[in-house]
């Protein structure tokens, strides 16, 4: 399982017409999930992500969480994150878990990150989105379960 988390000042998702979830200021993440991954993987990387301390302290160092802070998440699925680039110039998806699986892993996952009692807001699974991100800093941090 692969997230991209981006710390940011707001962020939103759109599909067609209709804003599905909105953040103010906390995390984006970007959820790829994997053929192999299993509730481990997506467990694990919820606890990164909570617990990641990106956040700055008074003295402007990255000391504290997403759950110390009590900022907001908003976890959209992409599985674009699982291509492999290696050969030729299109990308293949063939890591890519099948749909129903990176489904019901990715709702696992927004599941386990809702159990901190944070509020997180999430895009729509397998539908075409516009996500308006706000990086703050920037900051980006790529994760993955596979690296524990």
């Amino acid at each position: 399982m692969k997230a991209l988390v981006q710390r940011v000042t707001n962020a939103s998702v759109t599909v067609g017409n209709k804003t599905v979830g909105e953040i103010g200021q906390g995390l984006v993440v970007l959820l790829g999930v994997a053929k192999d991954d299993s509730r481990e993987d997506a467990r694990y990387l919820a606890d990164k992500v909570v617990n990641l301390r990106i956040f700055s302290d008074e003295a402007g160092r990255f000391s504290l969480s997403t759950l110390e802070t009590r900022k907001q998440i908003l976890v959209v699925s992409q599985f674009t994150l699982l291509a492999d680039t290696r050969k030729g110039r299109r990308p293949s998806f063939t890591e890519a878990a099948p749909p129903d699986k990176a489904r019901e892993l990715y709702e696992f996952f927004v599941e386990q990150v809702r159990s901190f009692g944070l509020k997180v807001e999430t895009g729509v699974f397998q539908e075409y989105m516009l996500v308006d991100i706000h990086n703050d800093g920037p900051v980006t941090l790529s994760l993955e379960s596979k690296n524990k």
